[in-house]
């Protein structure tokens, strides 16, 4: 997939390994789990040195995910992970969704695609259709999709994630512009009982509204790692979705309150 093939590049660019990569995922998993935690939790826990603990530790720090105080840790509140980590994380579910969520893309539709890594993977399973057009604000997927005979178009806008995600209110008046038959995107969380969680960037909502807005059907995408109890913000409910794509199993009863949406379980 073209994302995956660069990502190497990009840990690269950013003097990060695979290897340490891992690691911070281990990392960010304790810190979900356990809140504040000492280095020396951490040591014991990876079996790493100290010194290569400290090393990843500073490079989160510096990224702005953690908070190092009194000789521990914890994640920094409400901090989107960055672009290159989200890239990898949840890799082989993202790419079943994508590849299920492809099926009800047909030949002759015109779809929004939003910037999100999720929907990102539906790229690469729809290259054989005809005379299909894709709106996005993702740079990579009209980059990939444009080498395909798909025609592509980009909402353009201000860089808010570099290098490949575009949102901003040029872009937003640009998805005004363009009606599809129908919208694939994801959320940066969903609870357990449907509600769909904003983004902490008030531009990016008001761009996922306008795209559900001019779009016929909508198909929101996310894997069980999103999935919590409780967000803050909200910015809508499956009642606003025809179907929603996933590896999280809802309980029956969640199923039954949103009876005219179509749960894809993977």
């Amino acid at each position: 997939m073209f994302n995956i093939l660069k990502l190497s590049q990009i840990f690269a660019q950013r003097g990060i390994d695979m290897y340490q990569k891992e690691r911070i995922d281990l990392i960010k998993d304790i810190l979900d789990k356990n809140g504040f935690v000492t280095v020396k939790h951490l040591i014991d826990e990876l079996h790493y040195s100290s010194a290569t603990i400290n090393r990843d530790l500073n490079f989160m720090q510096n990224q702005g995910i953690v908070r190092r105080s009194f000789g521990g840790v914890e994640l920094v509140n409400e901090q989107r992970v960055p672009l290159y980590f989200r890239y990898s994380k949840m890799r082989a579910a993202k790419s079943k969704i994508g590849k299920r969520a492809a099926d009800f893309i047909k030949d002759g539709d015109t779809i929004f695609i939003d910037c999100s890594t999720t929907a990102q993977y539906i790229g690469k399973y729809i290259t054989d259709r005809k005379n299909l057009t894709v709106i996005t604000n993702n740079l990579a997927l009209v980059s990939f999709l444009s080498e395909y005979s798909i025609t592509c178009i980009c909402l353009g806008g201000k860089i808010i994630e570099a290098p490949y995600m575009a949102y901003s209110a040029e872009t937003v008046e640009n998805a005004r512009r363009y009606g599809a038959d129908k919208l694939f995107f994801s959320a940066g969380g969903i609870t357990t009982d449907g509600k769909i969680r904003g983004s902490e960037y008030d531009i990016h909502n008001l761009l996922i509204r306008t795209m559900m807005e001019n779009s016929k059907e909508k198909f929101l995408l996310f894997d069980c790692d999103k999935v919590k109890d409780h967000f803050d913000k909200y910015i809508g409910s499956f009642d606003d979705i025809e179907a929603v794509i996933t590896d999280y199993h809802f309980v029956e009863s969640v199923k039954k309150n949103f009876a005219n949406t179509d749960f894809i379980i993977l």
